[in-house]
């Protein structure tokens, strides 16, 4: 008889995603003429820059040649791409190219590496939050049992980011030993100065923890006291694995390409207190369980750090962040309280007085035909608000302001 793992029965309902679609997809059914729009899900409109798409097509050429085509490549990346990444964003920071895997995707990165710890681990993670970082230690068996009438797992340290303070959470009332952080953060765009994420470098060190920190989101950081990386606080490559993606920045939604920096100074240990390299261990798990990307599309990724792909990205970047503006601005004439789409493509905003996220999303699809993504599905913490996303195109985003500035709340 075969004996499935009963974790997966623990998880609430579907991925927030999927039912998203479902209740959308439903609508759509009874209303066909209905025009649709979604600024919900976080994928890109923007098609990839002509550098990336003439690397792409050179690239798919050399593989049609005897001499230039490529078979099995390493499971970690190609050098040619590891060196780039470190010249372009880890400049000074003290990584080397042994300590950047390349993956398909921050999402797969950052759900797989709790892999490498025991299930006794402590975690904790800011609330809301992007929502693998849950499920995937649910799966695992770490984090207890969903208690639905409060919408938490039971052993799981939660960091309340609300308005009430300013979205910087607290150092938890108990030890932990995993740290997730997003910043700039995903669903609220709200970022960490340096002095404040030193106070999280700090906690791990001293409590031999280590920090999961998501920086999918840096490429739009527009204030300068605002780190682009964790490396740039002091002490963080003992205790820090850094996740990067170019999907949001260089459209790679669909190509899939990311990478995850893990130091070998970074530790865990045995439950003697042995100390154990994690680059190791990441090493092992990616080179058994992974294939790598395809050399195609690691080429693609490699022209982002061009002299032309950087500025033909910068001018995406500008697009998208143009978007959150008019978002913003145009929630913010409703009245309702709105915070990110400084630093970040997400526009998280206060729900009005008498409407919970769920009632606030279904009021959106139903009056107006625009999507969004209820902030109670990012965790507890999240009910009341709702997420909007700069990436739809700019006649989209004008349109569903408006619809959205005629509703009567």
């Amino acid at each position: 008889m075969a004996i499935i793992n009963e974790n997966y029965l623990k998880l609430p309902g579907s991925y927030l995603f999927a039912e998203i679609a479902r209740r959308v997809d439903a609508f759509k059914n009874e209303n066909p003429d209905a025009d649709i729009i979604r600024l919900g899900i976080g994928d890109v409109t923007k098609p990839l820059v002509p550098a990336i798409i003439n690397a792409l097509h050179k690239a798919v050429d050399e593989m049609s040649a005897e001499e230039t085509f490529r078979g099995y490549g390493p499971e970690q990346g190609y050098d040619f791409l590891a060196k780039k990444i470190i010249e372009h964003d880890y400049k000074g920071l003290d990584i080397k190219a042994d300590e950047v895997f390349i993956s398909d995707g921050a999402k797969s990165d950052t759900g797989n590496i709790q892999e490498l710890f025991g299930l006794d681990n402590v975690v904790a993670v800011t609330d809301p939050v992007y929502p693998v970082y849950v499920d995937s230690n649910a799966m695992a068996g770490r984090i207890g049992n969903y208690d639905k009438d409060a919408g938490k797992w039971t052993n799981l340290v939660y960091l309340p980011c609300t308005a009430e303070n300013n979205f910087i959470p607290s150092l938890p009332d108990k030890k932990v030993d995993m740290i997730y952080l997003c910043y700039p953060n995903n669903p609220t765009g709200t970022t960490l100065t340096k002095d404040q994420l030193k106070v999280w470098v700090d906690y791990a060190r001293e409590n031999k923890a280590v920090i999961l920190f998501d920086a999918a989101y840096e490429a739009y950081i527009t204030e300068k006291d605002i780190p682009h990386s964790i490396y740039e606080i002091e002490g963080a490559r003992d205790v820090a694995i850094e996740f990067r993606s170019f999907s949001k920045n260089a459209a790679f939604t669909g190509t899939r390409c990311a990478f995850t920096v893990v130091p070998k100074s970074v530790k865990a240990y045995t439950g003697d207190g042995e100390a154990v390299d994690l680059n190791r261990l990441w090493n092992r798990r990616q080179t058994t369980k992974f294939n790598g990307v395809p050399y195609i599309v690691q080429r693609g990724a490699e022209a982002v750090y061009s002299g032309e792909g950087q500025n033909q990205i910068a001018e995406t970047i500008k697009y998208y962040m143009e978007n959150a503006r008019i978002i913003r601005e145009g929630i913010e004439s409703t009245g309702l309280k709105v915070f990110g789409g400084v630093n970040a493509p997400y526009i998280w905003l206060k729900t009005p007085d008498g409407y919970d996220s769920w009632q606030f999303f279904d009021k959106l699809l139903k009056e107006v035909h625009v999507v969004g993504t209820p902030g109670v599905g990012f965790g507890p913490s999240g009910q009341g608000y709702f997420r909007l996303t700069a990436f739809g195109s700019r006649e989209n985003t004008i349109k569903a302001i408006k619809r959205i500035k005629s509703l009567k709340f």
